[in-house]
């Protein structure tokens, strides 16, 4: 990025926020816009891939404090606080190429030299980054003496991508490639990774300049909900549908597991609706440990019933007239 696409680009309006915005609804800002012009939602689309670099390029500089009050200062003094007048450079000038060298680790080309309108100065906060930078003030004739940090280079800018992995991938783990910046980037996706979970990759952001290092990849990982199976740590829940006489009378059932087979659970008598069963070993195995299957049972009531189930419950009630499985409840309930 050059000193010139600061001073063009409005990130803030790339972003749809007002430039007093805080950092929170920058990001909210970004990852709105970054779901919906990702290009794993719009596969062959220019103008979304376009737009999803605008808006990486813009969030990547407005997260960051130093370079947005850079960006504002090299803003303002570019849209009024200061104007720029090309030249070949007096006694103690500037070159104004020379300072964004010293930022963005290019320079050279035509040398510009900058004067206040009015005697009015740079703008607010502007003298603080030519401080920081070459190690003086920001006058107007004095000239700057060069930062050793500036000429050293700069390093990358950290970037965040997004990708979204059907449940047995993120369960089990996985190897995903992802176009990032016309960059293709591969990266390992640990097993039992969660829906929301952000993975950091070293070195695999945009690259620094004068040999300084690249920046780091965060992906955001969105995971397919499944219609049995959820994860808790590393464990996997589900939930089971047993008969009432299995759950009275106690039973031994069949479970599917992840893997596709199934395993043996022993429902025992008494069982009520709602309590959970676990199978050890059944769960996500990832390097440290692995977790176990726990079933939730629930007892399913019949919608219809034959004549002779009728019957069978109604002989049922009338054995169990006498309990009453609500005694207490209107006791506790004034508690």
């Amino acid at each position: 990025m050059t000193g010139q696409d600061w001073i063009e680009k409005d990130f803030y309006a790339a972003l749809g926020v007002s430039k007093d915005a805080d950092d929170a609804t920058i990001k909210k800002a970004y990852r709105k816009l970054a779901r919906k012009y990702h290009p794993d939602q719009n596969s062959g689309d220019p103008t979304a891939e376009a737009k999803f670099k605008e808006i990486g390029e813009a969030y990547s500089v407005l997260s960051d404090p130093e370079e947005r009050q850079q960006y504002d200062a090299i803003r303002a003094m570019a849209g009024g606080g200061a104007r720029f007048s090309a030249g070949s450079g007096g006694r103690g000038s500037a070159g104004f190429e020379d300072l964004f060298g010293g930022m963005f680790g290019g320079g050279g080309g035509t040398r510009t030299q900058y004067s206040t309108r009015g005697g009015g100065g740079m703008p607010d906060g502007f003298d603080d980054i030519l401080s920081s930078m070459f190690g003086g003030g920001g006058g107007g004739q004095t000239g700057f003496r060069p930062n050793p940090r500036a000429q050293a280079g700069r390093p990358g800018e950290d970037i965040v991508a997004t990708t979204t992995l059907p449940f047995r991938d993120a369960v089990e783990g996985c190897t995903v490639t992802l176009n990032v910046e016309g960059r293709t980037v591969t990266a390992r996706i640990p097993a039992g990774v969660r829906d929301g979970q952000k993975i950091r990759l070293r070195g695999k952001g945009r690259p620094g300049t004068g040999g300084a290092p690249a920046g780091d990849l965060t992906i955001t990982v969105s995971v397919t909900p499944h219609p049995v199976y959820s994860v808790d740590g590393t464990n996997l829940r589900m939930t089971v549908p047993v008969t009432f006489a299995e759950a009275a009378l106690g039973a031994q059932i069949e479970v599917p597991t992840l893997d596709g087979s199934t395993v043996k659970l022993k429902v025992p008598a008494g069982t009520p609706s709602g309590r959970v069963l676990r199978v050890k070993g059944r769960g996500i195995a990832t390097t440290k440990q692995t977790g176990d299957l726990l079933v939730t049972v629930q007892v399913v009531v019949p919608q219809k019933l034959t004549k002779e189930a009728k019957q069978a419950v109604e002989a049922f009630a009338a054995a169990t007239e006498g309990d009453d499985v609500r005694a207490g409840l209107l006791d506790r309930a004034k508690e």
